[in-house]
């Protein structure tokens, strides 16, 4: 089924009492949701974006807090957020190290106790009652590694008003919201049989143990949780503990964070405390009225809530870069998508008149990203615009102009890369 048409069952659904928005009152919903356009005509411009932890800015405290240190020649900080700086990661190193991966928090990051850590599973997608699993019991079970990228949903934002000149809300990310890491944990299909999961289930709803989430004026969201169809539950989805062979640290999730590969960053709940398994649709907040796409070339009730990621690539290379003349410069960097491998990158250095097609260093491979390579021989000084366009095996390519939507969501048009010469 189309995901359009599945969204549409789904809240038709809801509508009707057949559904439930775990931890938000159907009425507190439905304004929202009528708010935002999905149960009218028109997608309204006014959501509310100014998404604070109590204690944030908007809150009027200090900002949240980020555990680990966050040295300036690694990381850009937005607000709860560090960003990774592209251009001072080592071409070599594949993986993100632990210490440079990029941070998304909707709250502050809070710091559990793993050996008191208890998942809770529940719901009326289960064939028996409640259980509950520690993270030796977890460990004890078949464990799984996968190489995977997780990236914020505005990865990219920035670029929607400084090449587009179109104003969006949100954390400014220019393209450090992602890191690729090896994550080993335990299928989450292999805990759901376990826990018996029914023919009949239809989501599955992660919860994470992050501070409760406020809005500007005062709403409480809850806890950061998002629904995850049955068929993707049981499909990649990882119950990780282990980032780059080393437990979780606690910006990262620890001690269990939910990893699904080739969707939006908000899908891979961290510090994850309990998976409603049930028999009906389930809502929240971050799959209504945020994480979906409203603007004025999409449904008017919004698409679908946001799945998989769009194509991207980055050069390793400051933004506005001085470059000596003389010599071969070898310009580097990653491409990446949540549909399918890289099939080809391609280099322009003349904004985009003339393209190249540059070196892959790597295999291509699904969930992950692919390093490429360019030599570049700048005959005279000059400023100069670099672009990289990526197209995946089904044939997705960089468009020069990404659709706008009003949350500045999935930009994946060529990056314009200003760099100077002599």
């Amino acid at each position: 089924m189309h995901e359009f048409e599945y969204d549409r069952r789904r809240r038709r659904q809801w509508l009707a009492g057949q559904a439930r928005a775990e931890g938000v009152e159907r009425r507190t919903l439905l304004r929202m949701m009528a708010a935002t356009g999905v149960l009218g005509g028109t997608a309204a411009a006014a959501a509310p974006r100014a998404m604070a932890a109590a204690g944030s800015p908007a809150a009027g405290g200090p900002v949240p807090g980020i555990v680990k240190p966050l040295p300036p020649e690694w990381f850009v900080p937005r607000g709860t957020n560090a960003e990774m700086r592209w251009d001072t990661f080592p071409a070599d190193e594949f993986q993100v190290p632990v210490e440079r991966f990029f941070v998304r928090n909707h709250t502050s990051t809070p710091v559990l106790d793993p050996a008191a850590w208890r998942l809770r599973v529940f719901g009326s997608g289960l064939r028996a009652g409640e259980s509950g699993y520690g993270l030796d019991d977890l460990r004890a079970m078949p464990s799984h590694t996968v190489s995977a990228i997780v990236e914020c949903a505005g990865n990219g934002r920035s670029f929607y008003a400084s090449q587009q000149h179109q104003s969006v809300p949100g954390t400014p990310w220019q393209l450090g919201g992602i890191g690729s890491a090896r994550w080993r944990g335990v299928r989450l299909a292999d805990l759901l049989r376990r826990a018996r999961v029914g023919r009949h289930a239809v989501d599955v709803m992660p919860v994470g143990l992050d501070p409760e989430y406020v809005t500007a004026d005062g709403t409480v969201l809850g806890h950061v949780r998002r629904p995850l169809p049955i068929a993707k539950a049981l499909d990649d989805a990882l119950l990780a503990y282990e980032m780059n062979g080393e437990p979780l640290t606690p910006d990262h999730g620890a001690p269990v964070r939910l990893i699904v590969p080739g969707w939006v960053g908000i899908a891979s709940i961290k510090w994850i405390g309990s998976l409603e398994v049930s028999a009906e649709p389930l809502y929240s907040p971050w799959n209504t009225d945020f994480y979906r796409l409203f603007g004025p070339d999409y449904p008017a009730g919004g698409t679908a809530p946001l799945a998989t990621q769009v194509v991207k690539s980055a050069f390793e290379l400051a933004l506005g870069a001085q470059l000596p003349l003389g010599g071969p410069h070898r310009l580097t960097g990653r491409s990446w998508s949540g549909a399918a491998a890289i099939r080809e990158v391609e280099i322009s250095t003349d904004g985009g008149t003339q393209w190249h097609r540059a070196h892959l260093r790597d295999h291509p491979k699904a969930d992950t990203w692919t390093r490429w390579s360019f030599d570049w021989h700048p005959e005279t000084p000059g400023r100069y615009e670099l672009r990289a366009r990526a197209t995946d095996r089904q044939g997705n390519t960089q468009p020069v102009t990404a659709v706008f939507n009003r949350e500045g969501y999935l930009f994946g048009a060529v990056v314009a890369h200003p760099v100077t010469v002599g």
